[in-house]
């Protein structure tokens, strides 16, 4: 039996996750395969008193003392670099939380301005923590273009929207890159994401309350409706559809259902945040003019209906977008860091700096590439 004490660390199921039709895998709605959970492993909502506090906007908590922390059942890299098809992809094994730790593993990236950033594990209080702390190490090193490469079979659900919510005021962009995944409340943070680039797993199910001391289906239900409350008010304030909360209720928490990349879009959880965009839309209309806004909104249309087939890795999904921007006009001389995609046009930035790791990696074939397509003029380049 599982000792107490480890279901409230809890997570989320996942890990032993079968391909269709394997031993062990059941079906889930409309034929997506669902995977069987690890014992104790599930999407959970934990008692008010042991959630992480929410945080403040980053900048708000720049000049405060930062209490210990550590990341617990998770890992992260870090990268100045877009490219992660070498063995050294992932970047630098981050060694702490503490500000010192983070501005030194950030510090190569200053130059470039472009920060990539590997995690590998569960969504706990201690992500949450390293979220907005590399938010406002970032903004503080003029580092504005950030991505986070996730690879999540997902955990509190709390804590992911705490996480979201940091995410959510500094600017990120979120992949879900081939062979990784995004299972459970994983999903909370990919919605908090500007901009989501996703050509991995996205999966969904039931969360449960550790805490719940009920005896029926309607206590059960009554004690979950204010956790699906928050949730549904979070996923409305990252521009997703509510409709999630809704299926999640219907998948057993031990059964995984994944979401197509139809349904991805449909929900609002791959490609521009709705809610980013609105706003991104009054701000450029106002500096960069009606021309760019038709331009970046015309952009965007093509990049989905040419780049981001089904089962398209997302180093061929970017190489795409990178040939595509010149039709349009981008990067544009006028607002080149409002051009559509910019956190990850690399032709615009400074190498690499040089190293033997992913945050000091010399330019990458994937960069490379990218950037020779840019520069050909017979190839009629665009933006991402």
């Amino acid at each position: 039996m599982v000792p107490a004490r480890w279901l409230f660390l809890m997570c989320l199921s996942l890990a032993g996750c079968g391909a269709p039709g394997s031993p062990g895998t059941s079906t889930a709605n409309d034929g997506a395969p669902a995977a069987p959970a690890a014992d104790g492993d599930h999407m959970v909502s934990i008692n008010v008193a042991d959630a992480p506090p929410p945080a403040p906007p980053p900048l708000d908590r720049a000049d405060r003392p930062w209490p210990q922390a550590a990341l617990e059942n998770g890992e992260a890299w870090i990268s100045c670099s877009t490219d992660y098809a070498d063995e050294k992809g992932d970047g630098t094994p981050l060694e702490g939380l503490q500000r010192s730790q983070l501005e030194q593993a950030l510090a190569p990236c200053a130059e470039r301005g472009l920060l990539r950033v590997r995690y590998s594990g569960k969504i706990n209080p201690g992500f949450a923590e390293l979220m907005w702390r590399l938010a406002v190490v970032a903004e503080a090193r003029g580092i504005h273009k950030r991505i986070l490469d996730l690879d999540s079979s997902g955990g509190q659900v709390e804590a992911a929207i705490v996480a979201g919510d940091s995410i959510g005021e500094s600017g990120w962009t979120m992949w879900v890159r081939e062979g990784s995944v995004c299972h459970s409340a994983c999903v909370f943070v990919l919605a908090a994401g500007d901009n989501r680039l996703v050509s991995g797993k996205v999966g969904i199910h039931r969360m449960m309350r550790i805490s719940s001391k009920a005896t029926s289906r309607a206590e059960l239900n009554r004690e979950l409706q204010q956790v699906y409350d928050n949730v549904k008010d979070y996923l409305q304030r990252n521009g997703v559809a509510v409709g999630v909360a809704d299926l999640m209720m219907t998948v057993p928490n031990r059964s995984l259902r994944l979401l197509s990349a139809d349904e991805l879009r449909q929900f609002g959880l791959d490609g521009t945040n709705a809610v980013q965009d609105d706003l991104e839309r009054i701000r450029q209309m106002r500096a960069c003019g009606d021309d760019f806004v038709r331009r970046k909104d015309a952009f965007l249309v093509a990049f989905d209906q040419q780049c981001k087939r089904e089962g398209a890795e997302l180093e061929a999904m970017n190489a795409c977008g990178q040939a595509l921007k010149e039709r349009f006009g981008f990067p544009d001389e006028r607002c080149p860091a409002q051009s559509p995609l910019s956190e990850i046009d690399v032709a615009t930035l400074p190498p690499a700096p040089s190293g033997a790791s992913g945050a000091g990696a010399q330019q990458a074939p994937g960069e490379a590439s990218a950037e020779a397509v840019v520069d050909a003029p017979d190839n009629r380049p665009a933006t991402l």
